[in-house]
């Protein structure tokens, strides 16, 4: 009787399965949080009972496409800077999965399982429904699909354990593949002793622009810091910055003063101002001319958790929280020009979100042919990824804003992969219980774990070595190269969301889409 009701009720069976997997997620086995990822386990254990409680493609498919845009647009602002460092990387994800297919092989055939059941477990133990979908196309048969019930799970489970032990690790590359988290700036007043200074331009250029001067105080007068302002013994001025470089810059002016200038609020004031204006956001913070019109500066922006320093290149999102200083009679007027509404800076663009998503969508209908009438395409999640990509670097294009504010990414983000997962799990698990009904389960298991086995090793051992890739941005990649939101997931929940995870992430996941789809119908063929 419930199992009817859940059948007839599908958004009941969908929210249940969310539920369920979220209390469970809460869960800790040996102090590690099981997190989003229960709710593709619940899911199949659920799913399990009758093959009914599957739910639409659909839902699967909405959900895999907020998920990867948003990711894209998050990381868009970096991955291509990134790209530029981090291509050795690429190639060893690409080096990984092409090891893994013929780990597969020679595994599946030492098993006596059909090329296409090898497809299928390859499909699996890499977590990638995309390259499932093509090895079936291709092959013109059902037997991929029960490779991939089989191996799915341990798929999932293997690498979850693999960035565990990653997030552990202590080896750190040679070159990192991505940048350093940006570091905790500081405060810091320096009385001026020093004779012969230059410029504060020049000063800020001396130390590679990584900081800011926001006060001066010159004859007994506090005032805003100009570019221009020549430093003299007895001035005192404000710099913000990461801490060993303002180190750096006191011990060039002066010492450390005991009068703080941010203290006096006379004339001058400061305030976080939320970036909630459209026509400002997705411009660099250099074209505003904060100086000119309001005789003010802004010195940090906070994205998320993270301060940044406000360098002039630095694009403002809406969202974005902006340290402003300015004269105290002019501090209404620069918050309106931002805008300073907590409503709109957390609300959603829809234009520039569904016109975002719809060019992701057409990306992912690409198709290039193959040799034998096959065709290899991103599909909806590269497809959204990549457009997320492009255009989260192009931030807005004329009237149109591209980029989402960052909590509200992460919660679209967040919600599109437990609507995967939900879908994922309860298509697989009648399919897991047949397969080890017919005897094939041993076999097929066996081949998934050698092949998730090896790509996470390679990965683990390799990556710091040789892709430039440790830590948070291993943890991403590996969970990008297995193309599976339940891993970065628990990669996030480990790393309480550290940027670089994504990074790692959007880093590897296309070309791992693109290698996937392409050689899984080719296991299938050459088997």
């Amino acid at each position: 009787m419930i199992v009817d009701l859940l059948v007839e009720h599908t958004v009941l069976l969908y929210f249940l399965y969310i539920a369920i997997g979220a209390v469970l997620g809460q869960i800790r086995i040996r102090g590690v949080l099981i997190g989003p990822a229960a709710v593709l386990f619940s899911a199949l254990a659920i799913s399990a009972i009758d093959e009914r409680l599957a739910l639409p493609e659909i839902v699967g498919q909405i959900g895999l496409v907020l998920f990867a845009y948003c990711v894209g647009v998050n990381s868009g602002p970096t991955f291509f800077d990134t790209l530029r460092t981090g291509g050795r990387a690429v190639a060893l994800v690409a080096v990984t999965l092409l090891v893994g297919a013929g780990v597969a092989m020679g595994a599946g055939a030492l098993t006596g399982l059909s090329p296409a059941l090898t497809a299928g477990a390859f499909t699996g133990a890499l977590t990638n429904t995309p390259a499932l979908a093509a090895a079936t196309e291709q092959l013109e048969s059902a037997e991929p699909t029960v490779g991939y019930s089989v191996t799915y799970v341990f798929g999932v489970v293997g690498m979850l354990i693999a960035v565990a032990f990653a997030l552990r690790g202590k080896t750190e590359p040679k070159v990192s593949a991505v940048p350093e988290p940006e570091p905790e700036l500081t405060m810091r007043s320096v009385r001026v002793e020093n004779t012969g200074l230059p410029s504060l331009r020049d000063l800020i250029t001396e130390f590679d622009d990584r900081i800011r001067f926001s006060r001066v105080r010159h004859d007994r007068r506090v005032s805003i810091a100009t570019d221009d302002f020549r430093p003299a013994p007895g001035d005192v001025v404000s710099v913000i910055g990461p801490a060993n470089v303002v180190s750096d810059v006191v011990d060039r002016l002066g010492h450390e003063s005991s009068l703080h200038l941010e203290l006096d609020r006379k004339a001058l004031d400061f305030r976080r101002i939320a970036v909630s204006n459209h026509a400002v956001a997705g411009r660099p913070l250099g074209e505003l001319g904060l100086l000119d019109r309001f005789g003010a500066t802004a010195t940090r922006v906070r994205r998320g958790d993270i301060d940044f320093l406000a360098t002039d290149d630095f694009v403002i999102h809406v969202g974005d929280r902006v340290r402003i200083t300015a004269p105290k009679a002019r501090m209404d007027e620069v918050s309106s020009f931002f805008g300073d509404s907590e409503h709109e800076a957390s609300a959603l663009n829809p234009i520039g979100f569904m016109v975002g998503i719809v060019i992701g969508l057409l990306i992912g209908l690409i198709a290039i042919p193959l040799p034998g009438g096959g065709k290899l395409s991103l599909g909806i999640a590269g497809g959204a990824l990549v457009a997320g990509l492009v255009l989260g670097r192009l931030h807005r294009t004329g009237p149109i804003l591209w980029s989402i504010p960052f909590p509200t990414a992460n919660a679209l983000g967040q919600y599109g992969m437990l609507a995967f997962l939900a879908y994922a799990g309860s298509t697989s698990g009648s399919k897991l219980v047949t397969a080890l009904e017919t005897g094939l389960g041993p076999p097929l298991f066996l081949v998934g774990l050698i092949v998730t086995t090896t790509a996470a090793l390679m990965l683990r051992f390799l990556g710091p070595r040789v892709g430039g890739l440790s830590g948070p941005v291993l943890a991403g990649a590996m969970a990008g190269a297995q193309t599976q939101p339940a891993v970065l997931a628990f990669a996030n929940e480990r790393t309480k969301a550290d940027p670089r995870v994504s990074l790692g992430y959007a880093l590897v996941y296309p070309i791992a889409m693109i290698v996937k789809v392409l050689i899984a119908p080719l296991i299938g063929l050459v088997g």
